[in-house]
């Protein structure tokens, strides 16, 4: 089972850059999308079931044009939940999941912090959130949590830790967070293979930031440790460019 995470910043623009074709070179069982910025009538659902997705579930914000997540697949899951009961939360299509036989996968776009006020919306998701993860992985304990959690970890996961420190999206605070989260009874597949700088998930569309690989990596397949054992391989694939982000790939 293969199962991608790709936060596509538009996903009528990234299907205009190609991605349908991408996705059927990747050939993935299972596809999360973030921020597709976008109602369910306005995406081109026929070609993604061209390219094999019979099933397609999408969760948009209600404010048009913005944030929103989904989840594409060619196998049937049992359950599709959509939001998380929080209301805040849900008004901005932030967390869908699909349940399936052996395991269960959830989207997420964690908030980003722009400004103070946006900031402040993105410590109480983070905190109310991980409350409500806490618990489903109680009823679901294989679980996959996967999407743009909009934090970097660790030093070794930005390009410029020192000059970036009060960055939101690498504050002391949410790196905080992000360890609790994992302490909490999560894995970062990614770091479970792969213990080396450079690799990132994000960049700036400024200054040349992909080509120079000035980069973040803020998007993760958080994992039970239930499933750690069943995990083939967890990788970035950075040659994706239908975005600012470039998509991430689990393999169970």
């Amino acid at each position: 089972m293969k199962i991608v995470s790709y936060n596509v910043n538009g996903i009528r623009a990234a299907m205009r850059k190609g991605l349908v074709d991408w996705l059927q070179q990747v050939n993935a069982d299972v596809v999360g999308f973030q921020e597709i910025k976008a109602q369910e009538d306005q995406i081109d659902t026929k070609a993604l079931q061209e390219a094999g997705y019979i099933y397609q579930y999408w969760f948009p914000a209600q404010k048009k044009g913005y944030s929103g997540t989904g989840i594409i697949s060619k196998v049937k899951p049992k359950q599709v939940v959509f939001g998380t009961g929080i209301d805040y939360m849900d008004f901005e299509g932030r967390n869908i999941r699909a349940d399936f036989d052996d395991f269960s996968f959830m989207s997420m776009y964690l908030p980003s912090g722009t400004n103070d006020a946006r900031l402040q919306f993105k410590f109480r998701y983070m905190d109310d959130f991980l409350v409500y993860a806490n618990q489903l992985k109680k009823d679901i304990p294989k679980l996959i949590i996967s999407g743009d959690y909009n934090i970097c970890h660790q030093p070794i996961d930005i390009h410029d830790p020192v000059r970036l420190k009060n960055t939101s999206g690498f504050l002391p605070e949410e790196r905080a967070w992000l360890s609790h989260f994992i302490r909490s009874g999560f894995v970062d597949s990614f770091r479970q293979f792969n213990p080396h700088p450079h690799q990132y998930t994000w960049w700036s569309y400024r200054a040349g930031s992909r080509e120079r690989n000035k980069g973040w990596r803020i998007d993760y397949h958080m994992v039970t440790p239930e499933l750690q054992n069943d995990i083939k391989r967890s990788i970035i694939l950075p040659e994706a460019k239908h975005s600012d982000h470039c998509p991430i790939l689990i393999e169970l």
